[in-house]
């Protein structure tokens, strides 16, 4: 079960991820790589405080991480099709972010998979949001978690993955509280992943 940490080795845990993330994005030369560090911090932190708990019935799980992962995809998408008529500048930040940033190698999905959705998803709905719950109603620890994970973007000066982070951390963060299982929020994590790069990426 999560042990509840005192509030300044929650900010601790904060900081230092803000920190990585604010290395991992100065340079896209060695991005995926300090990425890939990031990520192996975040799943240390929630592994070191907590432990997995799952659901026994793992085949519902996964159908409803599935579900999840489609929906956060048709919410972004649709984000996506109404900046797509706002001004040109606001979908020039995308493209311009995933010129960036985006997967663009075999190793990059592979990485996102099997590494970045699922060490982000054990650290910022597993350990954050939980931990968030001692402190205040689980409703506000969903929306709080899900803005900071959000903010984890800033460094990147791309107000539109600010957002973007906040709107999936609900959802994945609905369905944690619901189901509190790592597995569902992973594999929503990951559908979203392969629809929005590979199935049918929409920039």
């Amino acid at each position: 079960m999560f042990r509840q940490l005192p509030i300044y080795q929650l900010l601790l845990s904060l900081i230092l991820a803000y920190f990585l993330s604010w290395i991992t994005f100065s340079n896209e030369k060695v991005f995926w790589y300090f990425y890939t560090f990031s990520v192996f911090f975040l799943m240390a932190a929630f592994f070191y405080f907590s432990k997995v708990e799952e659901d026994n019935n793992s085949i519902r799980l996964s159908f409803l991480g599935i579900i999840f992962g489609m929906l956060s995809y048709s919410g972004i998408l649709g984000a996506y099709l109404l900046i797509d008529i706002g001004p040109t500048n606001w979908t020039n930040s995308i493209d311009k972010f995933l010129n960036h940033y985006g997967p663009s190698a075999i190793w990059h999905y592979l990485l996102l998979i099997f590494i970045i959705a699922p060490g982000e998803e054990v650290f910022w709905r597993g350990l954050i949001q939980q931990q968030l719950k001692k402190y205040m109603q689980p409703k506000f620890a969903i929306m709080l978690s899900s803005l900071l994970f959000g903010l984890s973007f800033i460094f990147t000066g791309f107000w539109i993955g600010i957002l973007g982070g906040f709107f999936v951390g609900i959802i994945f963060g609905i369905l944690y509280e619901w189901k509190r299982s790592i597995t569902a929020i992973v594999l929503a994590h990951i559908t979203l992943l392969v629809l929005l790069f590979l199935i049918v990426p929409f920039t």
